[in-house]
């Protein structure tokens, strides 16, 4: 085996054990948060107790969302390979990209500098997270210096800024939690009332549909419904880049807000293989095409382009 293929093997290996890590660690979390709220078993033997399965939905709706956002700094960095930069370091360009970054957080009035990271990728993007304003991390590809002028790299770290002021983890946390908990609420109630439907007319006494087949049915219902409430959240997420690119005219100015989106535009067709799409939500754009772009989580290019020159 090769060196190259070796550290492919390792990396892989590496993703696939801190996404299993990542699950362990908030199904332990969640788990022990019920116990400590005496949440009970909501499917008694005489039907559903709807107080409990709706303390039940939004305890892991809500929980395994913020969980995802406090580790959120963490994972973009191992699952990303972001290297965050020192302040202090001797590489002039990477010295300027961390004295933009904290120049355009002074003007947007964070209370602390974001760290700023680069990580490995021929895509031209961008991304900004972490789980407060003074917790947060914005991150270029190496695609994106390579390819970009001064000025529009200025637009583009403007609009990630322009997120972390606008506390833009923090609502789509809130929305994904919420749709998360009516998602299981729902696809368990509606599973019950099909389980309940399967009893016999004439016999009340005979069994109802099986219990795998019932969870069964309710993880189907759930895919169903996760599908629509993604339609919800990627809505409010096109909403939030309006926003964030209203935002980055306004720190790094609209002319270079406007280039960087048009260099974006340019290289179009530069896209990593290898990119994650758990941080894909997080980039400064996004490539949906036909129905797809109903779960986009960014607006075409060209509508924000066109916004943004129509600013008074």
């Amino acid at each position: 085996m090769s060196i190259f293929s070796s550290m492919k093997f390792f990396q892989i290996g590496k993703r696939l054990f801190l996404f299993l890590a990542l699950n362990i660690l908030v199904m332990a979390t969640i788990t022990i948060l019920l116990n400590v709220l005496g949440v009970k078993p909501y499917l008694t033997a005489y039907g559903l107790d709807y107080e409990q399965l709706m303390y039940f939905c939004l305890v892991w709706g809500m929980g395994g969302a913020f969980i995802s956002l406090g580790l959120s700094r963490i994972m973009a960095k191992w699952m990303m390979g972001v290297q965050v930069i020192d302040p202090n370091t001797h590489d002039s360009q990477l010295q300027q990209l961390v004295q933009t970054v904290h120049q355009l957080a002074k003007a947007a009035g964070l209370p602390k500098m974001p760290e700023v990271g680069i990580y490995d990728s021929p895509e031209v993007n961008a991304f900004a997270t972490g789980p407060t304003k003074s917790r947060s991390l914005v991150a270029v590809s190496t695609g994106l210096l390579h390819r970009m002028r001064q000025a529009e790299v200025e637009g583009v770290l403007g609009h990630e800024v322009a997120h972390i002021a606008n506390g833009d983890m923090v609502t789509m946390t809130l929305l994904q939690g919420v749709v998360n908990a009516f998602v299981m609420f729902l696809s368990r109630v509606v599973a019950f009332a099909i389980m309940q439907a399967t009893r016999s007319k004439d016999d009340d006494r005979s069994p109802a549909m099986g219990g795998m087949a019932y969870y069964m049915v309710q993880f189907v219902l759930e895919i169903f419904f996760m599908i629509l409430g993604s339609i919800v959240v990627a809505t409010f997420s096109r909403f939030r880049e309006y926003r964030a690119d209203k935002g980055g005219a306004r720190l790094a100015g609209r002319q270079n807000m406007i280039q960087a989106l048009e260099a974006l535009k340019r290289t179009f067709e530069i896209q990593d293989p290898e990119a994650k799409p758990a941080v894909a939500t997080l980039k400064i754009s996004s490539h949906p095409h036909g129905i797809f772009r109903l779960f986009s989580t960014h607006p075409p290019l060209d509508d924000r382009i066109e916004r943004l020159r129509s600013m008074a």
